[in-house]
């Protein structure tokens, strides 16, 4: 599913990362914990395709794509087809509703309205927020928030889900009930995670937990 082999990224004089070599497979959940600027949002990142690595920076392969052979305008649709994002701060828009905002990457894909809308209904349905599809986002808990969050990740079927502190901004309750949807929807959608958190509660449930320090995968 993903294949990274000596990874390096420099910002400036920095040498952020230092040959990240890196696989995961389908339907897999694996964690990257290390202390805050070993570079784990950045890897993040350029699996999701958000930054790019250096030149002869090491080769990055996802859902057998080479991503270094993509135009920009083909890798803006690579990532909207195969990627799903989800983020500690939510990032939904505030003005549209919870429905609206789940739809957003449908219709950047261009998928007809009635059909996104039918697949974010039964999206939310199955989070259990049926009965919020009309509520903007600052009528909802934090917890509902990050769910209609996944959702969003969720709408276009993606190969992977890329989290960056997914439940650092939840309380205890609605971290736990968060973690448990991640196994669940993996359980019964064969979906595959990277997850970067500091919390280890949620990092030793996965299949792998990976250490970072100092720019390099050494655990």
């Amino acid at each position: 599913m993903i294949i990274a082999k000596n990874l390096h990224k420099y910002y400036d004089t920095l040498h952020v990362l230092k040959g990240v070599d890196l696989q995961i497979k389908k339907s897999e959940i694996v964690s990257i914990v290390g202390a805050s600027g070993a570079g784990k949002t950045t890897l993040l990142q350029i699996l999701g395709t958000l930054d790019s690595i250096d030149a002869n920076g090491g080769s990055l392969t996802i859902n057998q794509t080479d991503i270094s052979t993509l135009s920009r305008k083909n890798l803006a649709k690579f990532r909207n087809e195969n990627l799903g994002f989800i983020f500690q701060f939510h990032q939904l828009l505030p003005e549209f509703t919870a429905l609206e905002n789940v739809c957003i990457p449908a219709f950047i894909k261009n998928t007809p309205k009635s059909e996104a809308e039918k697949r974010a209904k039964e999206l939310l349905s199955f989070l259990g927020l049926s009965h919020r599809e009309s509520h903007k986002p600052n009528e909802l808990s934090g917890g509902e928030q990050q769910r209609v969050a996944v959702a969003r990740a969720l709408i276009n079927n993606p190969a992977i889900i890329l989290a960056d502190e997914p439940s650092g901004n939840l309380d205890t309750e609605s971290a736990e009930n968060l973690h448990n949807l991640f196994f669940k929807l993996r359980d019964e959608f064969g979906q595959t995670f990277v997850i970067v958190t500091h919390n280890e509660e949620l990092a030793a449930m996965a299949d792998r937990k990976l250490v970072m320090q100092d720019g390099r995968i050494v655990l």
